[in-house]
C-alpha cells in the first residue's frame, strides 16, 4: 500500500452523517470495531448539529470530511432525506468537500460497516461503494 505523508497509509476515508450525533459515533465505533485487527480506514461521525440537537450541519459534514481525507476519496453515508440533500449541496458547490468525496447510496449501518472493513483492506473508492451499496441484498431471515 502506499504511504502517505507522515507515514499514513493511503486509505479512503469513511463519513457517518446522521441527524443525531450518538448514531453517528455509535455506527461509526460499530464498523471500525467490525473492521478487525491491523490498520482501519479513517472514519469520521458528522451527526447533529454544531449545538448539539438533531439536523445535519455543512460545517460537520466538511470538517469529517477534510478529517478522514487521504487523498485517495471519501465515501460519504448518510442516515435519512434532509442529509442526504445537504451532502449533495455540499458536492454541487465543488469546493466545500475534498476532490474523490462522492455520496453513497446504501443502509446505514450495514453499508459502514462493508465500507470500513473494504476501505481497510486498501480497496479503492469505487470497491468501498460497490460493498456498502451491495448492503441492500443482506437478508435477516
Amino acid at each position: 500500500m502506499a504511504s502517505a505523508a507522515g507515514g499514513e497509509e493511503k486509505l479512503v476515508g469513511i463519513v457517518l452523517v446522521s441527524h443525531s450525533a450518538a448514531v453517528a459515533a455509535s455506527v461509526a465505533e460499530l464498523a471500525t470495531g467490525l473492521a478487525g485487527g491491523g490498520t482501519t480506514a479513517p472514519v469520521a461521525p458528522a451527526g447533529g448539529t454544531e449545538g448539539g440537537g438533531f439536523g445535519t450541519s455543512s460545517e460537520l459534514i466538511s470538517a469529517a470530511a477534510a478529517a478522514v481525507d487521504r487523498g485517495v476519496g471519501v465515501a460519504v453515508l448518510t442516515d435519512l432525506g434532509s442529509a442526504v440533500l445537504t451532502v449533495k449541496a455540499l458536492l454541487a458547490e465543488g469546493d466545500e468537500l475534498p476532490a474523490g468525496t462522492r455520496l453513497v447510496d446504501a443502509p446505514f449501518v450495514e453499508g459502514a460497516v462493508a465500507a470500513v472493513v473494504t476501505a481497510s483492506t486498501g480497496a479503492d473508492l469505487a470497491a468501498v461503494e460497490a460493498a456498502a451499496a451491495d448492503a441492500y441484498s443482506y437478508r435477516k431471515v
